[in-house]
């Protein structure tokens, strides 16, 4: 699988509109959704620069990924024109595949005995 990671800075009155674009039910899920390979898409709002948003697609491959904005160039030139009209600027960070993922254990007694129970 892989992650295609965009940046996007929006205008003031642009904020709502780009999660309303990429978020459940949106232009772009309508557009690229049932494209073989799609895996989803996930919206991430930087909490500290309210005009700053990571896009990022899951595909199963490049390859895939690369058909579907083809079949769907008219749609997805369109949505381009749409965003150009209240964002900043839009980067594509990369393209990226999960080499490792890290298990997080969460805080607290880090005893993995059940009580009532004696070594």
């Amino acid at each position: 699988m892989i992650e295609v990671v965009w940046e996007i800075l929006v205008k003031q009155k642009g904020q709502g509109k780009l999660e309303l674009v990429y978020g459940p039910g949106g232009a772009w899920s309508k557009l690229i959704g049932k494209s073989p390979g799609f895996r989803g898409t996930t919206v991430l709002h930087d909490t500290h620069n309210g005009q700053r948003y990571l896009i990022i697609d899951l595909w199963d491959t490049e390859l895939q990924q690369e058909q579907a904005l083809s079949e769907h160039a008219e749609g997805y030139a369109r949505l381009n024109t749409d965003l150009e009209n209240w964002t900043e600027s839009r980067l594509e960070l990369g393209v990226f595949r999960v080499r490792a993922e890290a298990t997080v254990r969460p805080h607290g007694n880090p005893s993995r005995r059940s009580r009532g129970t004696s070594r």
